[in-house]
């Protein structure tokens, strides 16, 4: 969004920014306070008389108003809990009270406002373990002055977990959850449930920090706000219940992923846009403050508040909250082309997971230490994640984080099948755009007849490392194999297609998206780019096999959740059977779109690149059945 239009609480109620302690964001303590309270009162005029159910304004979830009702109290008791928390219960009582009075009548099987038992693969498991926390978190100021028979209403409808089935997901860290604070309060519980949850979590880890979320290549931030998160939940209730061990193996792998974890925000604090979930925006941020909160992070303090507080003050700049002071389903504005079947109107409010710093105390060093840049605001970088199956690439001129994508699909293990995601089936994402939903946007696509693109189904991954990834997809009568060579703000791929003769293919670049105006479009043979009006450019250049291919932009509107005009460049070419190179490039600063990117082929079939600075890199080709010979095409262009 070029001009992004603020939506924080009143001036007069914001701090003022502190640029001695917090020179990049100017945010402090005081402004993550403020936009807590900013939530928790938005949500007042949505609240059920008994304040059990949180009404929002939004289409309902699959599961149904009365389970989003829950959800609206669940998730924004959270946040709450961490304000009552972290202000040691030195907030207004009305705050207390409320969520004290909801949870007795939520709780209550006669009342009318309670909530839906917890059964077997529900939603309501999911917000048992938010209310869980919340109790844990807040229980000095809240759960010790409940009369009994309250108490006794909230462990039995939690309860409903001990002997149920959860998702083989995320979902079992739910049981593990509640079922230890149940623990806690000495209620009925389940310890060989909650020993298998943790258990399961091991089976799902991958190394370098990298759970996949279930079985198959489940890669997205649950890895960031579930999987890591809630092991260091967990062992705040647990306590000395905790096996040692098993909590040492968390923090380990909790501060292995950290390190890589701060390269996935831009300079102006967004998220990489990539995954499932996304409405829960800057909950991207809760496992900075669980590596803090565990000691288990290898960032100076500074720079976590720097990145958080980063993320925080980027949506809110843009319309997250909005003027109701209500978190919307979309990203800036609402946008349900960011949403899931299970998404309903309370949904967003697991970004209350962000707030989770409020525990560390005023004076804690993430609180009073100078901010410290990030990775992104200094020095360019380049990751290869080879649990995953990507590569980060980050340019310091623009601020603008890449995500290349040859491992992550979300698609069940074999034999199962499913339809392409947006929020995983691309080549790339980035900080600064989001997928088409749909569009032709980082996808190479084989057209049928009639024009319709093939997805591009299970990922293979082959690796990733150095500045390198690759994978190969199959499906329809056709198997494409693509290596991605990344270097600064640029992207070559190369494809390698087994495909009938006369197959028409089509492959798009970054899709660029604006409230305000459509992109400009420009365009010309084996070439085409879409420009923002602040600058921010995407372009594709056909290097190699793209000889006559027409360069177009696929203009869009309502598609984007970034911006309601979007525009997409694209190469078109009527038979790509055989090798094609393609230069893709985002970016807002104009130096990287200088001339000068070329590919050449060697009889092996190797293929030199040449990236518009002058650097060069070979791609071997890799395993794989051979491909045809490409059509007569120039060894370079321009």
């Amino acid at each position: 969004m070029s001009a992004p239009y603020v939506s924080l609480p009143d001036p007069t109620r914001l701090p003022e920014l502190d640029p001695l302690l917090s020179p990049i964001t100017g945010w402090t303590r005081a402004h993550w306070e403020a936009i807590a309270d900013r939530l928790l009162d938005g949500l007042l005029p949505y609240a059920s008389p008994g304040f059990a159910q949180y009404r929002l304004p939004g289409p309902p979830s699959h599961s149904g108003p009365w389970s989003d009702g829950l959800e609206g109290y669940a998730r924004s008791f959270l946040l709450a809990a961490f304000r009552i928390a972290g202000s040691g219960g030195r907030v207004g009582p009305a705050l207390i009270e409320r969520y004290a009075t909801g949870l007795a009548a939520g709780t209550d099987p006669h009342d009318g406002e309670h909530w839906p038992p917890i059964t077997d693969r529900a939603q309501p498991m999911v917000e048992a373990a938010s209310i869980a926390i919340a109790l844990h978190e807040s229980r000095p100021w809240l759960w010790e002055h409940l009369d009994d028979r309250v108490r006794e209403q909230v462990t039995d409808w939690l309860g409903g977990f001990v002997g149920a089935r959860a998702n083989d997901s995320n979902w079992r860290l739910f049981q593990v959850i509640t079922e230890e604070f149940l623990a806690s309060v000495g209620a009925p519980h389940s310890r060989a449930e909650i020993d298998a949850g943790l258990a399961r979590l091991d089976d799902w880890y991958r190394g370098d920090g990298w759970y996949t979320d279930g079985d198959g290549r489940k890669f997205d931030y649950y890895n960031a706000w579930a999987l890591h998160l809630y092991p260091v939940l967990w062992a705040r209730i647990a306590g000395p219940r905790a096996d040692p061990e098993t909590v040492a193996r968390h923090r380990a792998r909790l501060r292995e992923f950290l390190a890589v974890h701060q390269h996935f925000f831009g300079s102006d604090g967004a998220p990489v846009h990539q995954g499932r979930s996304l409405t829960y925006r800057f909950a991207t941020t809760a496992p900075l403050w669980a590596g803090a909160l565990a000691d288990a992070t290898p960032l100076p303090p500074g720079r976590t508040r720097r990145l958080a507080s980063g993320a925080l003050k980027h949506f809110a700049e843009r319309g997250a909250p909005d003027e109701r002071g209500l978190l919307t389903l979309g990203w800036y504005r609402p946008f349900l082309g960011v949403t899931q079947r299970y998404s309903g109107p309370a949904s967003p409010y697991w970004a209350s997971k962000a707030f989770l710093g409020l525990l560390l105390p005023a004076d804690h060093p993430v609180w009073t230490a100078p901010e410290e840049p990030a990775p992104v605001d200094t020095t360019d970088v380049c990751l290869a994640l080879p649990a995953p199956g990507w590569l980060l690439h980050s340019t310091a001129a623009d601020g603008i984080v890449r995500l290349v994508n040859h491992g992550s699909d979300r698609l069940p293990p074999p034999p199962a099948t499913a339809e392409d995601s947006p929020h995983y089936a691309r080549l790339a994402y980035s900080s600064a755009t989001a997928p088409e939903t749909p569009g032709p946007d980082n996808h190479l696509a084989v057209l049928a007849a009639d024009g319709t693109p093939s997805p591009r189904g299970r990922i293979h991954p082959l690796g990733a490392e150095g500045r390198r990834a690759a994978s190969w997809q199959a499906g329809g009568g056709h198997r494409i194999e693509t290596v991605s060579v990344v270097n600064g703000p640029w992207e070559v791929r190369v494809h390698r297609l087994d495909v009938p003769p006369g197959t028409p293919v089509r492959e798009g670049g970054w899709s660029v998206a604006d409230d305000t105006e459509p992109p400009v479009a420009r365009t010309g043979p084996g070439w085409a780019l879409a420009r923002r009006a602040d600058g921010l450019t995407s372009a594709i250049l056909g290097l190699y096999g793209w000889s006559g291919a027409d360069g177009t932009v696929a203009q869009a509107v309502g598609t984007n959740a970034c911006g309601h005009h979007s525009a997409t460049p694209v190469l078109q070419r009527p038979d790509g059977a055989g090798l094609l190179v393609t230069l893709v490039v985002l970016s807002a600063d104009p130096h990287a779109l200088r001339r000068g990117a070329g590919a050449t082929v060697d009889a092996d079939g190797t293929v030199e690149i040449r990236f518009p600075d002058g650097t060069r890199e070979r791609v071997p080709r890799l395993s794989g059945p051979p491909v045809s010979s490409p059509a007569p095409a120039p060894g370079g262009t321009n």
